[in-house]
C-alpha cells in the first residue's frame, strides 16, 4: 500500500464508522443496505481493506452523504504533518482512480463493450 494512501485509510475507515453510528446502524445492517458481506464491511472499518470506487458508493449511498465526505479528517486538532499526508493520499487516490477509469474506457473502447 502507499505510504500516502494509510493515512486516507485511516480516516475513510473512521469516517464509515462514525456516518454509521451517526444513523444506529450494526455494521451487519450498514453491510446490507451497502450490498455487502459483514465480514468486507468490518475490513474496510478496521483498515483491513481497501474499497473500489463502486464500493465507496455504496457506502456513501447507505450512509445518506456524498462520497467525498468519507474522505475528510476530522477537524479535531490534526497536525499540519497529519493535513499534509492526508492530502497526498487524497491526490494520490484521485491519480489512481483516474488511471482506473481510463484503464477501465480504454478496455471498454477496444472491446466495444460500454456495459
Amino acid at each position: 500500500m502507499n505510504e500516502y494512501l494509510e493515512p486516507i485509510r485511516k480516516v475513510l475507515a473512521g469516517n464509515i464508522k462514525k456516518y454509521r453510528k451517526i444513523l444506529g446502524y450494526s455494521q451487519e445492517k450498514l453491510a446490507e443496505k451497502a450490498r455487502l458481506s459483514a465480514q468486507t464491511l468490518n475490513d474496510i472499518e478496521g483498515g483491513r481493506r481497501w474499497v473500489s470506487a463502486q464500493t465507496i458508493t455504496k457506502l456513501a449511498k447507505a450512509l445518506h452523504i456524498v462520497e467525498y465526505q468519507l474522505f475528510f479528517p476530522e477537524g479535531d486538532g490534526t497536525t499540519e504533518k497529519s493535513r499534509d499526508s492526508s492530502l497526498q493520499g487524497l491526490i494520490s487516490l484521485q491519480n489512481n482512480l483516474i488511471n482506473t477509469i481510463n484503464i477501465q474506457f480504454d478496455q471498454a473502447k477496444d472491446t466495444g463493450d460500454f456495459t
